[in-house]
């Protein structure tokens, strides 16, 4: 540890470092672009891994740019606004591939395709923590617990910046960090507004700015359309099940295909929400964990789904969901993830169950972070199986 080098970066790692090669070891060092030729020095030295810090950019990338806010390295938001937004895009995918091969034993997975985003100005929902003895907002620093006085963010929805500019977002009395929603003129602050509607595509979606929400909406009216595709395959006279459901947004969109649509979510006051999104009586609402759901399930025998949406934490799905997925899933699983290591664990289970990986989409919902949010379709092979493709060959890359 210590040691000093002169390498050049071959890519980005998950978590957003460049990777350099030391000796045949695999250094991990941050705020670097693959191309560049970097110096270094050694900080932290495992088994099979290390991590080093930046020093110097000796030959900078073709793929660099200059980063767009002033507190970026200080903040321990953005990570990758020294990429050009093409860079970005291309090694983020990049991941979500190596980690289906490498984490899920996919030998060839399908082509990943990419959904981009508004590279500034896409987040409508943030997160602030409080400036110590005041109630302004403030971001943490990266790798500290200090909190950065803040006068704007570039990644934020105009709405937001407006307000930061005019001084007019403070915290809630008592709270240290709170969200914050806006879009299309409304702005929401937790602990001080309750539930309100805000428009996704044809609908108003009743959410509430301290429970759950995605915060790219622009992306997520992509992902909702794109889901109404998917579901459209789906047996209709079936039942379909959204799996870590939140306030009900899938459900809203893709309920009405259904004659029942049950809704499983933990957190009680988003599910309150959510059963006021969902129209019609169809809706059956299970404020369980994925885990109490899947008991409940197997006692009750409960009639086959033909379509089921799960978007679960970063964590990905509990050992007996992705079980109960594999042995008696539906013939069609829509998979939202933010982690492509635990959606590649859990595509391994699958896939040992009998489903195929059809596709999986990358939709970039963070720029200029090394976030990568994931719709993954799988469909059960075999002779039940109606909704395979019969272009889709079963063995695409000719992998023995």
């Amino acid at each position: 540890m210590g040691d000093f080098f002169t390498a050049g970066v071959e890519r980005l790692a998950a978590g957003g470092a460049g990777i350099v090669r030391i000796d045949g070891q695999t250094v991990f060092v941050d705020y670097t672009a693959p191309g560049d030729l970097v110096s270094g020095r050694i900080t932290e030295v495992h088994k099979t891994w290390a991590r080093g810090e930046l020093r110097e950019i000796r030959e900078p990338s073709a793929d660099r740019r200059v980063p767009v806010c002033p507190l970026y390295g200080a903040c321990g938001g953005c990570s990758l606004q020294h990429l050009d937004y093409s860079s970005q895009l291309r090694e983020k995918a990049g991941i979500l591939r190596d980690a289906l091969i490498r984490i899920g034993g996919i030998a060839c997975p399908p082509p990943v395709k990419t959904v981009p985003s508004p590279e500034y100005g896409y987040r409508n929902r943030v997160q602030f923590h409080v400036m110590p003895g005041t109630n302004r907002p403030g971001f943490k620093a990266r790798k500290s617990g200090k909190i950065l006085p803040l006068d704007d963010c570039p990644v934020a929805d105009g709405g937001i910046r407006q307000a930061l500019a005019g001084k007019s977002i403070a915290a809630p009395e008592g709270r240290r960090r709170f969200t914050v929603y806006a879009r299309d003129g409304v702005l929401l602050c937790e602990g001080k507004d309750g539930p309100a509607a805000v428009r996704l595509l044809d609908r108003e979606i009743l959410m509430d700015p301290g429970a759950f929400f995605q915060s790219n909406a622009a992306v997520l009216e992509k992902l909702i359309a794109d889901l109404r595709v998917v579901a459209g395959r789906a047996d209709p006279s079936l039942p379909v099940a959204d799996i870590y459901c939140g306030v009900g947004t899938f459900a809203a969109f893709l309920g009405e295909r259904f004659p029942r649509v049950d809704l499983v979510e933990a957190d009680t006051a988003a599910l309150d929400l959510a059963r006021k999104n969902v129209s019609g009586s169809s809706g059956r609402y299970f404020p369980l964990t994925d885990e109490e759901w899947v008991r409940e399930t197997r006692r009750a025998a409960s009639a086959a789904y033909s379509f089921a949406v799960a978007d679960p934490p970063r964590r990905g799905l509990s050992p007996s969901l992705r079980q109960w997925l594999a042995e008696e899933g539906p013939s069609l699983l829509a998979y939202v993830s933010c982690d492509p290591a635990t959606l590649a664990r859990d595509a391994a289970v699958l896939l040992s169950g009998g489903y195929g990986l059809e596709s999986a989409a990358f939709y970039d919902f963070y720029p200029q972070t090394a976030h990568i949010e994931t719709l993954a379709i799988f469909v059960r092979r075999g002779k039940e199986d109606p909704l395979r493709p019969p272009s889709l060959p079963e063995n695409p890359c000719g992998v023995p």
